[in-house]
């Protein structure tokens, strides 16, 4: 008898397996504007939409307990989930937590997660309604949904950037992954010290944007007051080159950006030469940003940069130009999805 068939999720890639999962889900509910294949659901209310999205966090995988400390998690755990909402250009409102708890975790680590999200929570002017615990044989798991509300008109998708849109980033690339860096090389040098002493010295901004990211609410909130709406838009989670992928894929268009326009912080290029790691990956590939990725029409050039809390880093293409990185010296190197897995 021949054995079955299997494949390696590892040869379809984390969206090829969404892809794959997700096709065979018809849209039933004549309420369901839009089902998978964007950062949130939406879900018709009438002149109102409903946002949906749920975000999972893993021990071992996205987080280690033993550098992260409970109320950090927390608190990025809802802003990792409510990025999503204002990736649809969405206000949050809700979030529902669920817990996959070990025996190991306490009950006064637990009352520390929850601070850092009734923080989080404060701070975004949203409410935690509720959830489920449950035992864990396998360490801490945290999942997040979250939902939010927009008028019909305003919800932004990935499939609406149009040729000649500007791309634009709400804050500089890199830094989240390079702040992991620093923890991991910590954790690995000390790993037999008594009374360990990491150096973190000069590298406390990096380490914020791993272990903190805030929610740019700013941004949107600065752009509906110029009367900017965006044509596409994803939170920045699997790396640049990735997530602009997704865009253009979405979008069925090509992308040219630019090496010189991508920010990238000072303690983050520092950092990446020490431990010979190129800032330039770091900024493309690294994930974890969760800034903003979206584009806007060209004639909003003028007013997006009056802003001043955005970088253009470059435009929307006929999608045979393909997705490009375009060096100082003018070399255009095609942008491959390499985001890391965690």
């Amino acid at each position: 008898m021949k054995s079955k068939h299997t494949t390696e999720i590892a040869s379809l890639g984390e969206f090829g397996l969404i892809d794959r999962l997700t096709s065979r889900l018809a849209l039933r509910s004549g309420t369901t504007l839009k089902g998978a294949g964007d950062d949130a659901a939406v879900i018709d209310l009438g002149d109102d939409v409903l946002l949906l999205t749920t975000d999972m966090l893993t021990e071992g995988i996205d987080f280690d307990l033993s550098y992260f400390p409970l109320k950090h998690l927390g608190y990025k755990a809802i802003v990792r989930g409510v990025n999503d909402i204002l990736a649809m250009n969405a206000r949050p409102e809700h979030v529902v937590v669920a817990l996959g708890v070990s025996a190991k975790i306490s009950v006064e680590a637990l009352d520390e997660l929850y601070e850092g999200m009734e923080h989080a929570c404060n701070e975004l002017g949203i409410d935690l309604v509720g959830g489920d615990t449950t035992a864990s044989m396998n360490g801490l798991i945290i999942t997040v949904s979250a939902t939010g509300r927009a008028k019909k008109e305003d919800v932004v998708y990935r499939n609406g950037a149009k040729e000649h849109d500007l791309i634009c980033i709400t804050s500089n690339l890199g830094a989240a992954y390079m702040g992991l860096h620093l923890l991991e090389r910590e954790k690995r040098v000390l790993q037999d010290v008594e009374n360990p002493e990491p150096k973190f010295e000069g590298h406390e901004y990096l380490l914020e944007r791993y272990l903190k990211p805030r929610a740019r609410t700013n941004v949107l909130e600065a752009l509906r007051e110029e009367g900017i709406r965006p044509t596409s838009m994803i939170d920045l989670s699997d790396g640049l080159a990735s997530d602009l992928r997704q865009i253009c894929r979405a979008s069925e268009c090509g992308a040219r950006i630019y090496l010189e326009r991508i920010p990238i912080a000072r303690q983050t290029t520092e950092l990446a030469e020490e431990m010979h790691i190129d800032p330039v990956i770091a900024a493309l590939n690294g994930g974890e940003d969760h800034e903003l990725l979206f584009t806007v029409p060209l004639d909003k050039q003028e007013a997006v940069m009056r802003l001043g809390l955005v970088d253009v880093i470059g435009h929307i293409t006929r999608p045979e130009s393909g997705v490009i990185l375009v060096t100082p010296d003018g070399e255009g190197i095609a942008l491959k999805a390499q985001a890391f897995d965690r």
